[in-house]
This record gives structure tokens, C-alpha cells and sequence, in this order.
């Protein structure tokens, strides 16, 4: 146990396990960057950082002086600590060229990734490279929307390379363009060739942005011709696959398919659930089973918006000092929620419905009563109720009833089923889930 951790436990004593666990136990002191007369704590947030800072650094203090006779001066600021390097990877790095640079997320790791059917593809495709670049899948293009864990994969590859004592270089296509255009203005391209042609792996974001960009098209032809001519590994990721990127030159869009091409596609609930849970875990935030699947069949798929609704959560939780209930919950998401659904139609409903539990959305729109017919009706009405901006008479409205009081019957009985029915809950959860991934690739 190093002097910060004695320090937070025995702030732990002091103010109680309860405020300890709520407000302190995701911080870490880092050894490195601290000094006799500065202490410096991370913190996995920046409203955490701020409410360390502000509540608990003068008590932080006096224990550091306590134990050490001089008062140190407490920073916390959000990260989390480097990993530590073998013997090996440690003397490479020391090696390096100036040059080099990574920009390497140390938390985007191939442990921290949360794989589903949706993306078990594509992260056993970027491990593999990982573990013998160069070697088989080289490029490697990974593609999908936004926010689903593209990056999380390419950093992976890196920090698990980097770690292996690679030279590394990590940028998006954005930085790779302007610090292009920098050199070719002060008539340093041999520089720009150096720094991006002796790395052993090369990992591009957004290479999507190479679209009509004719003289950067050039050179990153160039490079990439360099380094795969080399055997170093090149990796990189897009909102969509090479062919469908416009203006982008034949040559260019043949090497970028030389290698495989690993989509990611939006996560279906159960994965969602897992990412939710793992995010909470590693900021030390506590949401009951029900709060966690109601953002998930909420939030949509983007996993950085959902990762910065649950750090809002928490700060809002702290600040207010109240705990994470559902009800909380649904009102410090509510405008979120709201944008949501305006983008969500019933006739959305009918269909993912429809093709879901095999009943024509013609009959779903009927007066039939067989009984799986009247089941697909009720979800339609009670995904359309929780899942569109539709007052209960616009429901009625669309489904020819009378009035309003036929959606009323026909929710509570859904509330019902619900009560006594795990599967059925489940089932609504999924098909939540569904409608939510189809509205945002419609968007």
C-alpha cells in the first residue's frame, strides 16, 4: 500500500464507509506525478474531480501531513494512471524516436471492451492483429456508426503494441491532413514522411474524411504503399466501408480492401446491459437492474452518449445529494429521452412489430382479436405510449378506436403481463431496443 492509498483509507474511517463509497472510492493516487509537496489524486470524471477537489482536499492534506510532516498541495485530475510496462516494452519506448507520438487512451484496452454478437467480429479480428501484426489481416478496416466502439478497438491495438515495445502512432485522418498541409507550407515533407513511415503500426480514425481531399489522397497512398511494403501493420476505421465512401480515388479503395474489413454493428440489449454495467463499474457508480435497463432501452446506441448520461447521473446524484432512483433517473434524462422520440414513428413500431412476432402490420392495424394479434396491438400501443411523443387519443386515433379509453384497457393489461411475465418483460425491453436502433440509422 502505497502513502495515498494508507491516506484514503483512513479518510475512509473517518468519514464512513457510505459518503467513502459514494464519493471517494473511485479515485487513485498516482505515484508518479506526485511529489513531498504535491499530492495527485485521478479521478475518473471531471464532476467527481471538481467535488474531490472542493470537499475532501484540505482533510486530504492534513492526513499527508500527518504522515509526513509537510502539507502537500492535493490535485485531482481526471485519468487514470499509465499502465505499467515490462522491463522490455519500457526500454523500447526509452529507444524511440522523438518523434513518435501515440496519443494512446491507456483505458481503451481489449479487457475494458465489452463484446456482444454485434461486435465479436470485429474484436476478434483487431486481438488477432494485435497479437501478430502484419502478418494476415493487413489493412484492417473497421467500420460502423457512430459511438459503437470503433475507436475503443483501434486504441486497443495500440496499447496492447505499445505495451509490446512497437512504435506506435495513433491520429485521426483530420490531424493527419493538417499536419500534412502544415509541412508541405514550411517545406518539411521529409519530416512528415519520417514520423509517419518508420512506425511499426499505424492506426488512422475516420478515414471517411479522405473524401475529395485529392492531395492528401496522394501521400497517404504513398505511406500506406511504404508501410504495407514494409510488413507494418496499418489499421483503420469508418463510418462506412470503402466502396461507399464518395470521392474517394480506385486506388486508394482497392488497397483499403487488400486486407478484411470487420463491421461493428449497433448492440442489441443484453450487450448494451453488459456496457452499462461495466462503465458504472469502472466509475465507481451505483444504478439498481431497473435504472440500467431503462437506459438501455432509452439511450439509443451510441455508447459515448450513454457513457455521458451516466457520468451526468452520478454528478447530478452528488451535487443534489440525493440517491440514483429510477424516478431520478428518468427526470435527469427526460429532454435526452424527448429528442429521442420525436424521431420515432408508430408506423416504426408497426413494422419492427410486426416483423418481429410474424403478424402483417395490416392485421395489426385491424379489428382481428386472435390472440397474437391482440398482443402485437398492445405492444404497439405501449411502445408508441413510452416510445413516441403520441398522447393516448392520437394512439386511439391511429388504431380507429373510439377513444382513448381502448388504449387505457390495453396498457394496463400490458402492465400486467409484465408483473407476472419475466419473458414478456424481456421481450418488451428487446423490441424497445429495436426500434431505438432502427430510428437512429434512419436519422
Amino acid at each position: 500500500m502505497n502513502i495515498g492509498e494508507k491516506i484514503l483509507d483512513k479518510l475512509r474511517r473517518e468519514i464512513g464507509p457510505e459518503e467513502y463509497e459514494r464519493f471517494l472510492r473511485t479515485l487513485v493516487y498516482d505515484p508518479d506525478a506526485s511529489r513531498s509537496d504535491r499530492a495527485v489524486f485521478l479521478a475518473p470524471n471531471i464532476y467527481t474531480a471538481r467535488w474531490v477537489k472542493t470537499n475532501y482536499a484540505p482533510a486530504i492534506a492534513h492526513h499527508f501531513e500527518l504522515e509526513t510532516d509537510v502539507k502537500p498541495e492535493v490535485l485531482v485530475q481526471v485519468g487514470r494512471p499509465a499502465p505499467r510496462k515490462r522491463p522490455d516494452a519500457a526500454k523500447a519506448e526509452e529507444s524511440r524516436p522523438a518523434g513518435t507520438s501515440t496519443h494512446l487512451n491507456p483505458s481503451f484496452t481489449f479487457d475494458s471492451f465489452i463484446v456482444g454478437s454485434s461486435n465479436q467480429f470485429a474484436y476478434t479480428t483487431a486481438l488477432s492483429v494485435a497479437q501478430k501484426p502484419g502478418k494476415q489481416y493487413n489493412p484492417l478496416f473497421i467500420y460502423g456508426g457512430v459511438g459503437l466502439g470503433k475507436t475503443h478497438l483501434l486504441q486497443a491495438i495500440g496499447n496492447y503494441r505499445l505495451d509490446a515495445g512497437d512504435r506506435v502512432i495513433y491520429t485521426t485522418l483530420e490531424q493527419f491532413m493538417n499536419k500534412f498541409i502544415s509541412h508541405v507550407k514550411s517545406g518539411t515533407m521529409d519530416r512528415f514522411r519520417e514520423h509517419y513511415r518508420e512506425c511499426d503500426i499505424l492506426l488512422i480514425d475516420d478515414i471517411q474524411f479522405l473524401s475529395r481531399k485529392e492531395q492528401t489522397q496522394e501521400e497517404f497512398f504513398h505511406t500506406f504503399n511504404e508501410l504495407h511494403n514494409a510488413g507494418k501493420q496499418i489499421v483503420m476505421t469508418s463510418d462506412r466501408q470503402p466502396k461507399k465512401i464518395a470521392g474517394l480515388v480506385d486506388r486508394l479503395r482497392s488497397r483499403f480492401e487488400w486486407g478484411l474489413m470487420a463491421d461493428i454493428q449497433p448492440p442489441e440489449l443484453e450487450t448494451k446491459i453488459a456496457i452499462i454495467q461495466k462503465k458504472c463499474e469502472l466509475d465507481g457508480i451505483r444504478l439498481d437492474k431497473e435504472i440500467v435497463h431503462y437506459i438501455a432501452t432509452h439511450m439509443g446506441d451510441n455508447i459515448r452518449e450513454i457513457e455521458g448520461t451516466l457520468i451526468r447521473l452520478n454528478a447530478m446524484s452528488a451535487m443534489l445529494n440525493q440517491p440514483i432512483t429510477l424516478e431520478f433517473a428518468k427526470n435527469a434524462i427526460k429532454d435526452q429521452i424527448k429528442e429521442k422520440q420525436e424521431n420515432v414513428t408508430i408506423d416504426d413500431i408497426v413494422r419492427i412489430v410486426s416483423r418481429e412476432l410474424n403478424v402483417k402490420p395490416s392485421d395489426i392495424k385491424s379489428k382481428k382479436r386472435t390472440k397474437n394479434v391482440v398482443n402485437a396491438r398492445r405492444i404497439v400501443i405501449y411502445l408508441a405510449r413510452n416510445l413516441t411523443p403520441n398522447s393516448m387519443p392520437q394512439i386511439a386515433l391511429y388504431f380507429g378506436m373510439k377513444d382513448h379509453s381502448a388504449v387505457s384497457h390495453a396498457l394496463r393489461k400490458i402492465h400486467e403481463i409484465i408483473e407476472t411475465d419475466e419473458n414478456f418483460k424481456v421481450l418488451l425491453e428487446e423490441l424497445s431496443n429495436k426500434v431505438g436502433s432502427d430510428a437512429k440509422k434512419n436519422e
